[in-house]
């Protein structure tokens, strides 16, 4: 296992960052006049640019912030309870409701769209005739090498042509009978995807959030704080081969950021969570 984090903002982050989801870069109303942003070498507008893009694109952003390690030294906790706290108001805020809405409108499925069988003909045929007389066209001004060949391509496309403007050409025959269950089929696909999106990206932007929450909870439910640490060539290990072949680099990452980081952070978003109905 890679060495312990020492940018305490990574410990603080771990509260959501197991997930890859939530961004902690985020601080209290009552400390919001400025000062706390100052040492942390960062602006609220950054601040509030991380936790959107960290929530809707599922990333970890955890750079640009400088003075992190300085003011979290012995207060993981506190700053943990901070970060939450912002995060916590500002997903309720217009900005990143509106920016939400923007991807959940651009995730929104395409209908799969079925062409009558009338479409499908005039199409076909349209098609055809153009395809003919560019190939007339091509044939006029073809060097006499490759003449023939345009001349052969002519003759086949006429022909596809006269098959197509067949009233009992099988293709569109068959089409037209088989039209009403396509159209049925493409229904019903538009619906289950329709539902699927819904599901994923709900209207409220909250239990969107929610299940990022709830992924907190799941991926640090079982984290060994006391598990044994050997170094090799300078790179720290798990004792226990289980845990270093085994568990993902979420759950490390929260074994890195301690107790004093993840417990409070669960006791928070459990509480949290049990507010977003």
């Amino acid at each position: 296992m890679k060495q312990t984090f020492n940018n305490a903002v990574r410990h603080c982050m771990i509260a959501f960052a197991v997930t890859g989801s939530l961004a902690l870069f985020s601080f209290t109303i009552v400390k919001m006049n400025g000062e706390f942003l100052k040492q942390l070498g960062i602006s609220k507008t950054e601040a509030d640019q991380k936790i959107t893009g960290s929530i809707l694109g599922g990333y970890l952003n955890q750079y640009g912030i400088r003075n992190a390690k300085n003011i979290a030294v012995g207060n993981r906790a506190a700053v943990t309870k901070d970060l939450l706290l912002y995060t916590k108001q500002f997903v309720n805020s217009t900005t990143f409701i509106k920016e939400y809405n923007t991807m959940r409108e651009n995730e929104k499925p395409k209908p799969y769209l079925i062409e009558t069988p009338e479409a499908m003909r005039s199409n076909q045929i349209n098609m055809l005739k153009k395809s003919v007389s560019e190939t007339e066209a091509n044939i006029k001004t073809a060097d006499a090498s490759i003449k023939k060949i345009f001349e052969d391509v002519l003759v086949s496309t006429k022909q596809q042509l006269k098959e197509a403007e067949d009233p009992n050409n099988k293709t569109f025959v068959n089409y037209k009978k088989n039209y009403p269950d396509m159209l049925k089929s493409a229904e019903t696909s538009n619906k289950q995807r329709l539902q699927e999106w819904e599901a994923k990206y709900p209207a409220n932007q909250l239990l969107f959030v929610k299940k990022r929450l709830q992924d907190f909870l799941t991926n640090t439910a079982d984290i060994d704080f006391d598990a044994a640490l050997i170094t090799k060539n300078n790179k720290r290990y798990f004792v226990n081969p289980l845990y270093e072949k085994q568990k993902g680099s979420y759950w490390k990452m929260a074994f890195r950021a301690g107790k004093e980081v993840v417990l409070p952070a669960r006791e928070f978003v459990q509480q949290w969570l049990d507010e977003i109905k």
